[in-house]
């Protein structure tokens, strides 16, 4: 059987950057050493770290109840208060927020003051998107389906500023986007989809068009990941999500001669490599 593996599949530069910051703290820190929220979204990582001694805080009264030690902000990213708690208690913070977003994070800071209010295009419960959505003075807006761009309604003499998660799907941002620009508001549209998103999706949804199965790893609760399925499974009926190699159960037939894979920017390789090679082998 041929298998095709996605150039792009694995790690991005903000995760890997993220998850190096805290095997450095592991190395380097005296105390304890948390994460506020999983530092990505791959079980298989937080375990390892976890093996390692570090701990995931999931809510802010339990950063709140910290008196010692290293928090370390995962590549998502946090509203301004979460520093603001930490700097205040005196606790040691390392930022490992993915340069994209905090690229965002200045956007809206800047548009805000340039009299703009911030209209998100993403998912609002992404702690990416709280995170986005911490650094605006004034409510924002979040928009993620073609039924709430349709929907939406503001002051028609409010200029607005329009953004998006860096991993959301970029054809879907871009009718969005044309929806509410039919609408006649004075907007400023800011593409801030990561290029390393924009290329895996272009990618998986290429290998996909050109295969008999499709194969797409990822954390369960990886937002980029989802949005690879979405456009594998558009081109690529026979498409399975999986978490790790356990979770495979490609139903195979003569008609499938090749297969592809990709996977979502917080999987590690050797995941991928366990994939392909069983695939390999085993077919």
């Amino acid at each position: 059987m041929e298998v095709i593996l996605a150039k792009t599949a694995g790690f991005c530069f903000g995760v890997r950057r993220a998850v190096d910051t805290v095997y450095e703290q592991i190395a380097q820190a005296a105390g304890p050493i948390y994460t506020y929220g999983p530092i990505v979204h791959n079980e298989m990582v937080v375990r390892e770290l976890e093996e390692k001694g570090v701990r995931v805080l999931n809510t802010e009264e339990e950063l709140a109840a910290l008196e010692e030690g290293t928090v370390i902000i995962r590549a998502h990213g946090v509203g301004r208060h979460i520093y603001e708690l930490l700097e205040k208690k005196g606790i040691r913070l390392v930022d490992a927020t993915c340069p994209f977003v905090r690229k965002i994070h200045r956007i809206v800071q800047r548009e805000e003051g340039n009299g703009r209010r911030i209209l998100i295009i993403g998912n609002a419960r992404h702690p990416e998107v709280e995170g986005i959505r911490g650094w605006c003075r004034k409510p924002s807006y979040v928009i993620e389906s073609m039924e709430e761009a349709e929907n939406f309604a503001a002051p028609m003499e409010e200029k607005i500023c329009i953004v998006s998660q860096t991993t959301f799907n970029y054809n879907k941002f871009e009718d969005l986007v044309e929806i509410i620009s039919k609408k006649g508001y004075d907007i400023l549209v800011l593409n801030t989809i990561c290029s390393a998103t924009e290329e895996r999706q272009t990618e998986a949804g290429q290998i996909a068009s050109e295969v008999d199965a499709m194969i797409v790893i990822g954390g369960s609760h990886s937002s980029n990941t989802q949005k690879l399925f979405e456009i594998c499974k558009k081109e690529c009926e026979n498409t399975y999500y999986i978490q790790s190699l356990d979770d495979l159960d490609l139903k195979t037939s003569e008609s499938i001669r090749c297969v592809g894979i990709t996977a979502g920017a917080s999987t590690p390789n050797k995941i991928i490599e366990e994939v392909q090679k069983h695939v390999r082998i085993k077919f």
